[in-house]
């Protein structure tokens, strides 16, 4: 009897699917039965939702992107000054800027690392590594202490797959073998006629060492950089600098610094040595090495010490860094009837390399009136053709200074603070100096009657002088710790393949075959060469035992 095909197609459905289908069609079916609704997930509550937030907030996707952020949100702190280590960039800023400045100090650009919106960014990062570190810490602990995997029910599957004749029978043979796995650092499991082994644990291990020691950075910068503190102080050649916090002439402390911090020592600067070069083809003298010869004082020890460019000095707790030098002529200023009333060096700030620089000498009193004094000093003078001075060597084969001369009120007595090398001269009346008539050149040794027998001025001697950074930092130890395990759990992270290794007995008992069948978690292309040498491995142990017997 033919079979008869019918002609509706609904009539090869269930009826009741056909029933249900149709009155879900039903114009008059529900609101909620109708199939034209979108679909909707479930409604998330309050507690469903911050389920939700911490899932994606502890995911490492989330962990990347906020080390991105992290990495661009650091960006503006090396493009733009910074308070806690260039105050005096910061100010030359609001000079130059001040509309962009207070842009700038509106979003705390001045304070990057220590700004809300940085803060913020490092907070969440933080929650973010520990939240995958935690579970996966924990999931790795339960895998190291678990068996290697069983073998698979399809060996067909397996990317490596081999067979080899057992020689010597199925139990010496998987013998050999599990000899040669334990050697090769697998984990090995056996039973009567299979191995199961497995290897690259160490692969997970250096992940978690890598993110571990990420969070020991962050934790260190965190609970002990607030301890840190550095500070900024020029010593004169004869000078003895003192670890207190009136001897800085800047000082920045961290948000945690207190004054019993800092070690009791002093360091006197013996002498400053530099030496130069002359660039044949650019024709300018350049520094090859810098050396200042220190005393330090520590309780009742003293012993001398050699500084140099990134060879810091270490007394207490804390390192001295050579930044800079330059000259300090020592002037002398006398009254109309010899009385010295002004007698020191005086720090004169270079502008090139042949450490043309320029200075400012504050007499508020002893004389009728009080007498700034605008200095420019030239280690080797040499006349220009416009009748002006230049230096053609850093060193000092031809010392001289020169000074516009200024009466009037200097602005001490105000009780704001003034910088040591500015001089308001346009509240000032300059009586000698460049314009006047009247020019103030001096070498080491020479005096300058000042008109209206106000007095003199002395080039008496020349000295050097050092720019140092005083500095502790707590962070060090702990980040360098964190920094090596970082490094070496990159290593072994990227270095170590997880590999899982099946061996097993077929044929009959006359003709066993050894069956070697192996895949590698992720990426692995060495993973065929790996596993054949292992099998020839364990074959030439077996070759080498028969040859023996």
């Amino acid at each position: 009897m033919a079979s008869r095909r019918p002609s509706d197609p609904a009539s090869l459905q269930p009826v009741d699917l056909a029933d249900v289908t149709s009155d879900f069609d039903s114009p008059d079916a529900p609101r909620k039965n109708r199939l034209d609704d979108p679909i909707r997930g479930p409604k998330l509550g309050p507690l469903e939702f911050l389920r939700w937030v911490w899932r994606v907030l502890t995911s490492m996707r989330t962990a990347i992107i906020l080390l991105v952020l992290v990495a661009f949100a650091s960006i503006p702190g090396s493009l733009v000054p910074q308070r806690s280590s260039d105050p005096n960039g910061v100010s030359i800023f609001r000079d130059t800027n001040p509309e962009l400045f207070k842009f700038y100090e509106s979003i705390q650009l001045f304070d990057t690392f220590t700004s809300v919106w940085f803060s913020s960014i490092y907070l969440v990062l933080f929650i973010s590594l520990i939240g995958c570190i935690v579970p996966r810490t924990m999931y790795h602990w339960r895998i190291l202490r678990a068996e290697p995997a069983a073998e698979p029910a399809s060996w067909a599957r397996l990317p490596y797959r081999r067979s080899e004749r057992a020689t010597q029978g199925a139990a010496v043979a998987l013998d050999r073998a599990e000899t040669v796995l334990r050697k090769a650092h697998y984990r090995v499991v056996r039973d009567d006629t299979s191995i199961r082994a497995e290897f690259g644990y160490l692969r997970e291990t250096g992940n978690l060492v890598f993110h571990i020691a990420l969070v020991g950075i962050l934790t260190t910068l965190a609970a002990t950089g607030g301890f840190g503190w550095s500070g900024q102080r020029v010593i004169i050649e004869g000078q003895t600098f003192t670890n207190q916090l009136a001897s800085y002439d800047s000082f920045h402390p961290g948000s945690w610094f207190a004054e019993q911090q800092l070690d009791p020592y002093g360091v006197t600067l013996e002498s400053f040595t530099p030496e130069y070069t002359k660039d044949p083809v650019k024709d300018v003298w350049m520094p090859i090495d810098f050396t200042a010869t220190v005393t330090v004082t520590e309780g009742d020890a003293t012993h001398e010490v050699i500084l140099k460019v990134n060879e810091p000095l270490v007394a207490g707790n804390s390192q001295m860094y050579l930044l800079g030098n330059g000259f300090a002529p020592v002037i002398t200023v006398r009254d109309p009837q010899g009385t010295v009333v002004f007698d020191q060096p005086v720090v004169f700030l270079s502008q090139d390399s042949n450490l043309t620089s320029v200075g400012v000498v504050k007499v508020p009193d002893g004389l009728s009136e009080q007498l700034g004094l605008q200095g420019f000093f030239y280690p080797s003078a040499v006349d220009l053709e416009s009748g002006a001075l230049s230096s053609n060597n850093p060193e000092p084969t031809n010392p001289t200074v020169t000074f516009n001369v200024y009466t009037g009120d200097l602005g001490l007595d105000s009780g704001v603070t003034a910088n040591v090398f500015q001089l308001p001269v346009e509240s000032l009346t300059q009586i000698a100096g460049r314009h006047t008539g009247t020019d103030v050149v001096l070498s080491p040794g020479e005096v300058f009657e000042l008109p209206g027998g106000l007095g003199s001025i002395e080039f008496t001697s020349l000295r050097r002088f050092i720019g140092v950074e005083i500095r502790h930092d707590p962070t060090q130890m702990g980040v360098a710790v964190s920094t090596f395990f970082i490094v070496a759990g990159l290593l072994a992270s990227l270095g170590t393949r997880r590999r899982r290794v099946w061996v097993r007995v077929r044929g009959t008992a006359r003709i066993p075959e050894l069956e070697w069948g192996g895949m590698s978690r992720g990426d692995d292309p060495r993973l065929d060469a790996a596993l054949d040498r292992l099998v020839e491995k364990t074959r030439q142990t077996s070759t080498d035992k028969v040859t023996g017997e």
